[in-house]
């Protein structure tokens, strides 16, 4: 479980699309546990929102591609992904067909099993199922010669999803016209009603954790625009006769109609996925996103009941993102990260061992603690156990922390950001790191004289403002009044540098320092990439 506990892991999005909140609720989840998460998000295309909010992007062929599951299956081995969790109807059937070539190179699909998908997939069989599970459902009809004269009706694709080629019919004659329209299609009696959605979560053997409904105040192309948490105990109580059924694995939405004149639930259809709506249901308290993880922890959980807050109403919006990697603004602002981009932490590093080492008054100190480093072990604990004086570790330490670094600007830095300043541009500092190292480094570096703007996130209220969190560059774009398209963002790692300046519109330039501690090799950032600090300067001048 300890292993568990400290390790990295890694989800995957499949057809993440316009899916920012649910992103959104699974990076608070793991900020909320303490776990540390990577967000990957594949789509067909490159510029899908979502992938703005993603730590990875992969790009992939149709799902309905005959190469579909190999390219994802060597995706997962790449990335070494934990669970995989689909997010729209295509993905489901061939995803829960294919559960276990995933499951033999360590990737779980948060799927349900082939049969019951098949069930959600046709509307034919999703009514026999409600009526199975002893719920109403409306009656289908497969043949609008056959449809009784009962109006108004619905027609509707039956594999469709998300409300498309959908209509509500008022007359025969319109009947026929969308019959000859809508290939394989179902009719279904009109219920004039209250309109709910389910939000269930369970786990991996199908026991419920979270049963959330919610009346759908407003919908636009199927997906909720306005919702009203409602924590009806009838709904709970045929929600459960469904999932005792079904079993699902993990997330699944169901809709269900409360009828005006009788007051009976009439069941519509299941979604073995999360419903575009689900993040409502987290926000009012069920933490679904917060449940699978600690599933993936190996953590047993249970049953929570009025787990939602009743009642309350949540309204939802739509926000535009930019996904172009060349805009064309005017430059005002520049913001540098420090570590590795402004000067080698690796000499950060020796100069912290050589003060370490004058401590010990041992020569072959700095020698031994760098060869620990480079090899990737904890370099002060290694060498106190090698040379048996573990008990000088924390005087060690504090002595490391508490240096006068001599370190140095990189070749040309000072001269680059001076011209910045007389040309007017406004130039910041954006670092992550212990406040008295941080400050130290700085003053050592002589940046504090030139450069007024430098913010050291945990002096905002500790390491959860580090990047990729972006109260940072928030608070700097505030300080300097600029649009964020003109501003741009100079680090190093690819890895968490620049997750908050693609979401907020800015231009990210990747230094791609060969000798950086966090080196990533990546040849294709979405960016800008340079090599060289003093590409900057021409850089700066095409932007």
């Amino acid at each position: 479980m300890g292993e568990k506990l400290n390790r990295t892991y890694r989800i995957l999005f499949t057809g993440i699309g316009r899916r920012v909140e649910l992103v959104q609720a699974f990076r608070q989840a793991a900020l909320n546990i303490n776990i540390d998460l990577k967000i990957y998000g594949a789509d067909m295309t490159g510029t899908a929102p979502a992938l703005i909010f993603c730590d990875f992007t992969r790009t992939i062929c149709g799902m309905k591609e005959p190469q579909y599951i190999n390219e994802l299956l060597y995706m997962c081995q790449s990335d070494h992904i934990d669970i995989i969790i689909p997010t729209i109807d295509t993905d489901l059937l061939v995803l829960s067909q294919n559960k276990d070539k995933f499951e033999k190179i360590g990737t779980k699909v948060l799927i349900s099993s082939p049969d019951m998908i098949s069930i959600c997939r046709d509307k034919n069989y999703t009514a026999d199922f409600f009526i199975s599970c002893g719920l109403k459902a409306p009656k289908t009809y497969n043949n609008y010669e056959e449809y009784p004269n009962i109006y108004p009706c619905f027609i509707k694709p039956k594999d469709g999803s998300s409300s498309i080629n959908a209509f509500k019919v008022n007359a025969y004659e319109e009947l026929v016209v969308y019959a000859e329209k809508i290939k394989d299609y179902v009719i279904q009696p009109f219920i004039s009603g209250k309109e709910f959605t389910i939000d269930i979560f369970c786990d991996y053997d199908g026991k419920p954790i979270y049963i959330i409904p919610r009346e759908r105040l407003a919908v636009r192309a199927g997906e909720v625009l306005k919702t009203q948490i409602f924590m009806d105990e009838t709904l709970i109580q045929e929600s459960k006769k469904i999932i005792e059924k079904f079993r699902p694995c993990g997330p699944m939405t169901v809709q269900v109609i409360r009828q005006n004149s009788t007051n009976e639930d009439y069941f519509i259809e299941i979604n073995p996925r999360y419903g575009g709506g689900a993040p409502l249901s987290m926000k009012a308290g069920a933490k679904s996103a917060e449940a699978m993880l600690r599933l993936l922890r190996g953590e047993h959980l249970i049953y929570k009941t009025n787990a939602a807050l009743d009642g309350a109403i949540y309204s939802r919006f739509d926000q535009s993102v930019c996904i172009s990697s060349k805009i064309k603004q005017p430059l005002k602002g520049i913001i540098f990260d420090l570590d590795d981009t402004l000067y080698s932490e690796k000499e950060y590093v020796k100069s912290g061992f050589e003060e370490v080492g004058k401590f010990l008054d041992d020569e072959e100190a700095v020698k031994q603690l760098w060869k620990f480093f480079q090899d990737g072990r904890p370099a002060i604990d290694s060498y106190l156990n090698l040379v048996g004086r573990n008990e000088l570790k924390d005087k060690c330490l504090e002595i490391y922390r508490n240096q006068k670094p001599q370190i140095h600007l990189y070749p040309g830095v000072n001269e680059l950001i001076k011209n910045f300043i007389s040309r007017g541009i406004k130039v910041g500092i954006i670092t992550d790191g212990r406040v008295e190292g941080q400050k130290s480094k700085i003053e050592a570096l002589g940046l504090d004289k030139i450069i007024e703007d430098i913010i050291i996130t945990d002096e905002l209220g500790g390491p959860q403002f580090r990047k990729p969190n972006d109260i940072a560059f928030r608070i700097m774009q505030c300080r300097w009044r600029l649009p964020y398209e003109q501003i741009a963002y100079v680090g190093d790692n690819v890895v968490k540098d620049f997750q908050a300046t693609k979401q907020l519109g800015m231009q990210g330039i990747f230094y791609r320092n060969q000798n950086s501690l966090y080196c990533s090799g990546n040849n294709c950032f979405e960016n800008y990439m340079i090599s060289d600090l003093c590409e900057l300067e021409d850089l700066s001048l095409g932007l």
